[in-house]
């Protein structure tokens, strides 16, 4: 009998799924799935007999750590094998204060071909479950202590699995297990127009940022064929509804690639893009990657690129580049040697 993984359940699910005959059971069992607990056996509020019996019809973890990488930056990069033998990666990243937020996937591989992101040659296999994206967050919980913030911002288009991310942001943010405020919790698009009214309109209520990289609509579309059929016009007003219904500032994410987006003319287009929106710009240095023929910005490009938008009366700011050296930096997800 194939087992089942639980970590996805909520506690009524947990309830039906394993035919407990006590329902405080499962807050019990719910409680400790959310503590990261990898046995049944530490389940010690639970008898000998029940412990045993969810052993041979459950799983808490259906994939695993085969890769474990570390940058001198703090950065934490996990190489996790699922149960189809497929790999996907995770990233934990530790800001100046010493939060620690975790980047997971929601896909393996991609469908949306991003001209300068590894992720985006390895062409796309399948949606990941629920109970997939959260085992993610318990490992780098495990390997790096209380995580404060998850973005998904990993391998995959967020807004093309979005049914199974809300049933994990749903187990993460019950009170009665983890408790992860949504406050905390950022989900990142590369500009699914009907995806971002979806959840303006249904929720939860997340942050959201939209990788914009340029608003030269002929070059985005070369460097973001998705692009093609979400134009940036339509793409504003998502945007503009998304911040009008639920009240939260968007970011927009621009990957500055040497020579390509960061002259004087792509900054006019972006601050074009961003007038009278309350968005954050946040200015991401391109992050090698040996398959793609680009080039990183040199600091002069970045520094007037900045200065331009400054001028313009826009919020900026500089993404930190973290994980570079193992490559777990944006756009490097997918490089597991």
């Amino acid at each position: 009998m194939q087992k089942i993984p639980i970590v996805s359940l909520n506690c009524d699910e947990l309830t039906e799924k394993l035919e407990l005959k006590q329902k405080f059971r499962a807050k019990q069992i719910f409680k400790w799935i959310s503590e990261g607990v990898t046995s049944f056996d530490q389940m010690t509020n639970l008898s000998l007999d029940l412990r045993s019996e969810l052993n041979e019809k459950a799983t808490l973890r259906s994939s695993t750590i085969s890769k474990k990488l570390v940058d001198p930056d703090g950065t934490v990069k996990l190489q996790i094998t699922l149960s189809d033998e497929s790999c996907i990666e995770c990233v934990l990243l530790l800001d100046k204060k010493g939060r620690k937020t975790a980047c997971v996937s929601c896909q393996v591989g991609c469908a949306m071909k991003c001209a300068f992101c590894k992720t985006g040659t390895l062409g796309f296999k399948r949606n990941l479950e629920a109970y997939e994206i959260i085992e993610q967050f318990l490992f780098l919980e495990k390997e790096c202590g209380k995580l404060d913030n998850i973005v998904f911002m990993g391998m995959g288009e967020p807004m093309l699995n979005l049914t199974e991310i809300r049933k994990a942001i749903a187990i993460l943010a019950d009170e009665n297990g983890r408790n992860l405020s949504t406050r905390r919790i950022t989900l990142s698009t590369c500009g699914i127009i009907k995806g971002i009214y979806d959840l303006a309109d249904n929720g939860p209520k997340i942050r959201l940022a939209v990788s914009l990289t340029t608003a030269n609509p002929e070059l985005r579309e070369e460097l973001m064929p998705v692009a093609k059929t979400n134009p940036l016009p339509e793409l504003k007003k998502a945007i503009q509804y998304f911040v009008k219904t639920t009240g939260k500032r968007c970011t927009l994410e621009a990957a500055l690639i040497g020579g390509v987006n960061t002259d004087k003319k792509s900054a006019e287009n972006m601050i074009n893009f961003a007038r009278n929106m309350d968005v954050m710009i946040n200015l991401i240095p391109w992050n090698p990657v040996s398959e793609l023929d680009f080039t990183e910005p040199t600091k002069s490009e970045c520094d007037n690129f900045y200065r331009e938008l400054e001028r313009a009366g826009l919020n900026i700011t500089f993404r930190a580049r973290k994980g570079k050296k193992i490559g777990g930096a944006c756009g490097q997800l997918g490089k597991v040697n």
